[in-house]
């Protein structure tokens, strides 16, 4: 597959809190990996709108899309690329549980949900990545009573066998105005790359 940009978010839940929105506009994004709780149609056609490939994972909240797949895997360059909600994992998030998961689907990136705090990191020659939650969705079993979640998604870009990605965060400052920060990691596959936690299961590869 030749190289174009992949968006990668989940843990939508709340629609009318997409605020990054104004960012993603149709005909720059190829493809999309939604890993889960999407939970409604308005968000979903939107979605549809910036990027007719939409590859969706069902999430614990899905209740409505009992035949999405628990996980999925794409192909990009020479990566293979599983992604997954997450909440399939046990422990949840737990970094041996995802490198099993990343070794039984027999993918060089592994993406997890759930937990809608983004990390990235590189662990025995594999990447995974948590692109946090898009609308900055409250989870109480990863955030401290009183933490607001930081909205959060991620852009890959894959060429060959290296993936660039760049993070995408909301943050409020101390009047309150919000401004977009973005962050860039790369992976290189057999080689040195990386970037900071965690799930999976398996059904399906597209490419």
């Amino acid at each position: 597959m030749s190289s174009r940009l992949v968006l990668v978010l989940g843990d939508l839940f709340i629609p009318d809190r997409a605020a990054f929105k104004k960012l993603l506009t149709p005909g720059k994004i190829g493809q999309i990996l939604c890993l889960g709780n999407l939970t409604d149609k308005e968000t979903y056609d939107f979605l549809r709108g910036i990027a007719p490939d939409l590859q969706i994972a069902r999430g614990d909240f899905d209740v409505d899309a009992p035949n999405l797949p628990l996980s999925k895997i794409v192909s990009h360059g020479g990566l293979r690329i599983g992604f997954t909600h997450g909440h399939t994992l046990i422990p949840p998030g737990d970094a041996d549980a995802l490198l099993i998961t990343a070794r039984q689907m027999d993918v060089d990136v592994l993406l997890w949900g759930g937990t809608h705090r983004f990390d990235a990191y590189e662990l025995e020659g594999k990447f995974f990545v948590n692109p946090g939650s898009a609308t900055g969705a409250l989870s109480t079993a990863w955030w401290a009573e009183g933490e607001e979640p930081t909205p959060s998604f991620c852009l890959m870009d894959v060429q060959g066998d290296v993936l660039v990605l760049y993070v995408y965060q909301l943050r409020v400052d101390a009047n309150g105005a919000e401004n977009v920060g973005v962050e860039k990691v790369s992976f290189r596959k057999n080689g040195n790359g990386g970037g900071g936690g965690g799930g999976g299961s398996n059904n399906g590869e597209t490419s």
